[in-house]
């Protein structure tokens, strides 16, 4: 969602920066984007786009669902401004998006999906969004695209030494700190990162009777804390180990058809992560062990109501990648996940083991790149093959085409199947076909360097899973689902002496239909999918000079319908976003002052029915790099 962010921060390495707020990711990838060898090696057909260090630094006090609904043409489905934010890839649902951290799934073991809203932007290193379904590689689930997060590779250097911290205060009585540092020798690398907030969240808005209000039963607060030990057997054989501990307290204000509201939840997550690899000249080996804890209570003392949610998930994976000629190179990996969770006193258990295959192969004097892929995974016993194809080719130095096309599944989650009540036992599985294609334009000519990028895909989905009712809602099976669109990205980069200027605009058409139902005279056959936005532009213009920089971000949301016949929606919106930045030095330590003005233009606008977003606010901040 859209904010009026004023932020100050600091941050070492400054002079090196870049200060375009997306990096396009090349067809033909020369450089490491990831430390995931399925992204790097074995995704060449797929359209990624990779975040960069600089974007990342200036969101750093706020959550990936403000990054990402702002910088990602990706929308962000948001119930407020302290609410649930879940992703909706090119008009999949939000069980149909993995979220991976550190190449482990971290998304809620019985819900399925990932609150976006929860994920501090400090804690990430490298953000990358992969675009379209790859089952194969990402696991059965992921159907429209996936987020992927990773922390900060160890850096083993006696003299490596890095603490810097940070605060903010803004509007709405937001409050924010953030302190993070690192140590290391030779063989031993350790480091700590801690975040929290608290917030009011009482803007302006205007309550269902039309009264002008602020936004009652809205506070919030959150703390969050990593850590990191990573340890250097040899040279090419390292051993880590991860912890994650977060809890999100918030009050869940009334919708505009509620009188007030009493209700409150709150959640916590512990993720543990185990990895090791071992790098050879032509191989490497890795393994990864992850135990993942999320709790959820909910509270509302109107109806006398407290429920608690229990989520568990092991996740293990063992892999060994192979150089098998000059051009060639195979990956062979074997992930386990046990995902479990108490309903009625009963245990719930989901059990996923797969044998999954990729190989790349580069020829043409590495012009044309085809990665093969395939998985075959066991789902509480029954068996499915998921494979998949991608591929690029450079034209010339300056055009690329690429194409991709997969198998998708996913499985009913534990609550689909087994919540108490409105859980459906006799769901069937989601599958079907995902293809995409697209070419990339890049030329650098004098003073300029363009970019343009289109992208065409199309999903055919059998048996979709969609909730619906009244007093209890329950998930039904509505046949099939037809998706299919089109994307452009467009950039033009002036750079003349100490001066860059920027201008760059995003558009996606979506049209994602129900084609059949299995419900009689469903008025949902022919129409758009709801909260799926046929129409969306993200325009940037901006200039950089010296240690200066300046980006104005505008945004444009179509009509979402909010019933499956379409017969209620919401109308468009646009906001206005301005984003300011200046590096410099106080003595021995970097100073970075950045600021973020969103909704400058006050719209009134709500991203889920009944919701209201804020208006104009702001957020002041720091950050100081004391090592």
């Amino acid at each position: 969602m859209p904010q009026l962010l004023l932020l100050v921060t600091l941050s070492p390495a400054y002079a090196q920066q870049k200060t375009d707020s997306l990096k396009e990711v090349k067809v033909k990838t020369k450089h490491k984007i990831s430390a995931d060898t399925r992204l790097n090696d074995f995704s060449p057909g797929q359209k990624v786009k990779t975040i960069d260090s600089n974007t990342l630094r200036q969101y750093q006090l706020q959550s990936m669902a403000s990054l990402l609904a702002q910088q990602v043409p990706v929308f962000v489905k948001s119930y407020g401004f302290n609410g649930l934010s879940t992703l909706n890839f090119r008009g999949s649902s939000s069980a149909q998006s993995a979220v991976l951290w550190n190449g482990i799934p971290i998304s809620n073991a019985a819900l399925g999906i990932a609150d976006v809203s929860t994920l501090p932007v400090v804690f990430m290193n490298k953000v990358n969004v992969v675009y379209g379904g790859s089952s194969a590689l990402w696991g059965s689930g992921n159907v429209g695209g996936a987020l992927l997060l990773e922390n900060e590779t160890p850096v083993f250097d006696s003299g490596h030494k890095d603490l810097s911290f940070g605060g903010g205060l803004g509007s709405f009585n937001q409050y924010i700190g953030n302190i993070k540092g690192s140590i290391s020798d030779r063989r031993w690398y350790f480091s700590a990162n801690i975040f929290a907030q608290s917030a009011q969240n009482n803007f302006p808005c205007t309550n269902g009777s039309g009264a002008k209000t602020n936004m009652p039963n809205s506070a919030l607060k959150s703390d969050a804390a990593m850590v990191q030990a990573a340890y250097k057997i040899s040279t090419q054989n390292i051993i880590s180990f991860s912890a994650w501990y977060q809890r999100y307290d918030r009050q869940i204000p009334p919708a505009l058809f509620e009188p007030s509201s009493v209700q409150h939840e709150t959640d916590g997550s512990l993720r543990l992560l185990l990895d090791w690899t071992k790098q050879n000249t032509n191989s490497k080996w890795y393994a990864k062990s992850s135990f993942i804890q999320d709790n959820s209570h909910y509270r509302n003392d109107d109806v006398q109501l407290s429920t608690y949610n229990t989520a568990y998930q092991y996740y293990q994976e063992i892999g060994w990648k192979a150089q098998m000629h000059q051009y060639g190179q195979l990956l062979l990996f074997m992930p386990v996940q046990i995902s479990w969770m108490q309903v009625q006193s009963q245990t719930k258990e989901q059990d996923r083991v797969a044998l999954a295959a990729a190989y790349d192969l580069k020829e043409l004097h590495n012009r044309l790149d085809i990665a093969l892929n395939a998985r075959a995974e066991t789902i509480d016993g029954k068996g499915i093959l998921m494979p998949g194809a991608d591929a690029s080719y450079a034209i010339t130095h300056w055009l690329a085409v690429r194409a991709n096309a997969q198998r998708t599944y996913r499985t009913p989650t534990l609550n689909e199947l087994y919540y108490a009540p409105g859980g459906n036992p006799g769901l069937k599985p989601e599958q079907g076909w995902n293809e995409d294609a697209g070419y990339t334009v890049k030329i650098n000519a004098g003073h300029f360097a363009i970019c343009h990028d289109v992208s065409v895909f199309t999903r055919d989905i059998h048996d979709w899973i969609l909730w619906l009712g009244g007093a209890i809602w329950t998930p039904h099976n509505i046949a099939e689902v037809h998706s299919r669109g089109v994307e452009t990205e467009n950039n033009i980069v002036y750079t003349i002496g100490k001066w860059r200027l920027h201008v760059g605009v995003n558009t996606s058409y979506i049209l994602a239909t129900t084609v059949s139902s299995y419900i009689y005279n469903d008025g949902s056959v022919g129409r758009q999918l709801p909260y799926t936005p046929r129409y969306s532009v993200q325009a940037d213009a901006g200039f950089d000079y010296k240690r200066f920089s300046f980006n104005y971000n505008h945004t444009y949301t179509g009509y979402r319908f909010t019933t499956i016949d379409e017969s209620e929606y919401i109308l468009p919106d646009q906001t206005g976003n301005v984003q300011l930045m200046y590096n410099t030095m106080v003595g021995h330590h970097s100073l970075q002052l950045s600021a973020q003005c969103n909704n400058i233009w006050n719209e009134q606008y709500q991203v889920v029915a009944f919701r209201p977003m804020p208006g104009i606010n702001w957020l002041m901040g720091f950050r100081i790099g004391i090592l």
